[in-house]
């Protein structure tokens, strides 16, 4: 018990560590967002996070391209990445920083309701009750019919179910592939999806200063930190727990936002957020719940042959 205590307690604090380096990341991107066209962003952290990813695999002696990255599933995933990130960065340049990330928040929801209606997976009442509520305090973070709605603020919301969408094949792929042989093919797929975001918003490809180099580059370190950091977080101890831990991101946007970027979300933003992540944090709490308790009957099924 007392070691579980500990991997829970060293699991949360990869987690906390992990999002605030997507919230530093979120913040970067959105600092060169005036100068830098998002589809380059997008192409320049795939093609940094391709080279990075083969590097790190080079190093331990693996190859950086494997068959299974050609399986259609992993094809499919990859397209919902390059879809999500692609709007994903396109809000952060757009719309407030803040309120981008409260839209990101819901994730953990879309992905109960789609694993619900696209794998099987029973989900109860209590669940769905859960996942409305916390479809509620969407609409009180996008506002439609309020005179401050922002339609742009509907970017960050297709690319928030498209990285939903990402979560979901994951989950259904039956490949052993790795996790880092799925990020290179994740990243190969944002450089051409960047050169196509740059053809549809009408921007040419820019030559960054000394300063902009640093900054893509720094995106690229830190977003690939941030995503080993999660990694070894599920690794170890109890993931509902550990994963309840995903919601401290919105704390450092809300900093991060106010320090850099002079942002002061409204009330409705913030009702909203909350009812988003007590809904989330039931979702994740009641389905380990479940799990532990069909377990506990399963151990007692075997016992008892």
């Amino acid at each position: 018990m007392e070691n579980s205590g500990v991997d829970n307690l060293r699991g949360a604090v990869m987690m906390v560590a992990s999002m605030f380096g997507f919230a530093v990341e979120d913040a970067l991107i959105k600092s060169l967002s005036g100068t830098v066209p998002p589809g380059q962003i997008v192409s320049t952290m795939g093609l940094g996070g391709v080279i990075l990813f083969a590097l790190w695999l080079r190093f331990q002696g693996k190859p950086a391209f494997v068959a299974d990255q050609r399986r259609s599933r992993v094809i499919l995933r990859s397209g919902f990445e390059a879809f999500g990130t692609a709007f994903f960065i396109s809000s952060l340049a757009l719309v407030e920083l803040t309120l981008v990330s409260a839209v990101i928040q819901a994730t953990p929801l879309v992905v109960a309701m789609g694993a619900a209606l696209f794998l099987g997976q029973p989900v109860g009442w209590r669940r769905w009750l859960a996942i409305f509520v916390g479809f509620s305090g969407i609409l009180f973070i996008v506002k439609p019919g309020v005179a401050t709605f922002d339609p742009l603020v509907l970017l960050a919301v297709v690319g928030m179910v498209a990285l939903a969408g990402r979560d979901l094949v994951t989950r259904s792929l039956n490949s052993p592939i790795s996790g880092p042989h799925l990020s290179i093919a994740a990243f190969a797929g944002l450089v051409p999806t960047g050169l196509v975001l740059c053809w549809v918003w009408g921007q040419s490809l820019v030559l960054p200063t000394a300063l902009e180099w640093g900054v893509l580059a720094l995106c690229v370190i830190v977003g690939m930190t941030a995503y080993l950091a999660i990694i070894a977080a599920t690794r170890i101890g109890d993931a509902a727990f550990i994963s309840s831990f995903r919601y401290s991101r919105m704390l450092f946007a809300l900093v991060l936002g106010a320090l850099f970027f002079a942002e002061a979300p409204d009330l409705y933003t913030l009702i909203g957020v909350t009812i988003v992540i007590g809904a989330g944090l039931f979702t994740l709490l009641r389905e380990a719940r479940l799990k532990r308790r069909a377990a506990r009957t399963s151990q007692a099924a075997a016992k008892a042959l």
